[in-house]
């Protein structure tokens, strides 16, 4: 089944720095008045630009370090440290590997690399056509089922190569759902 799903491509990073006709940049400022600029608010502030934007982009980090006074080590620092920050665009789907010690001991090493050889894809990349990421965790905290995959947000414990190969070409052999459109009433 190898080379059924989508290969790897590098992450493209868009230009937050360019005029656009969306209000995600009002809303984030809107986020960090709401916090009044706090530091202490700092994850709750990425969080809301993780979400406006997809993922947290160098120019992003930038302009959360200032408008919050800190410095933007810090702001990487804490967008590096929690997995559920992502520093590029993550597919449509995503599949993340726990690596805690619980799912190590377990075997989520040897299982990240059988998704890898299956996928083409290395842990923290995305397939070419934008339709899966492959990460890891240090822990998702769900050391009993050990070792833990979380596919599309969904926790899969005793986790077992053949079982997530099946689950992956089930879930890209679907075909993308349709964006809604929300019109004004």
């Amino acid at each position: 089944m190898a080379g059924a799903l989508p290969r790897a491509a590098p992450a493209q990073e868009q230009d937050l720095a360019a005029p656009t006709v969306d209000n995600r940049q009002k809303i984030l400022q809107a986020t960090m008045r709401r916090h009044q600029y706090r530091p202490d608010a700092l994850i709750e502030v990425l969080h809301k630009a993780q979400e406006l934007y997809g993922y947290l982009s160098p120019t992003l980090l930038a302009t959360v370090a200032h408008d919050l006074h800190l410095p933007p080590s810090r702001v990487y620092g804490v967008a590096t440290f929690y997995h559920f920050f992502s520093l590029a665009p993550q597919g449509a789907h995503t599949c993340t590997v726990c690596l805690g010690t619980a799912c190590y001991v377990k075997g989520a090493a040897a299982l990240l690399a059988a998704l890898e050889a299956e996928t083409g894809l290395k842990a923290g990349s995305t397939s070419a056509d934008g339709q899966l990421s492959l990460l890891t965790a240090r822990c998702l905290g769900a050391c009993g089922i050990a070792p833990a995959v979380v596919l599309d947000g969904l926790v899969i414990g005793h986790a077992d190569a053949a079982t997530l190969r099946a689950r992956l070409h089930a879930l890209l052999a679907q075909p993308p759902l349709a964006e809604e459109h929300h019109g004004s009433r």
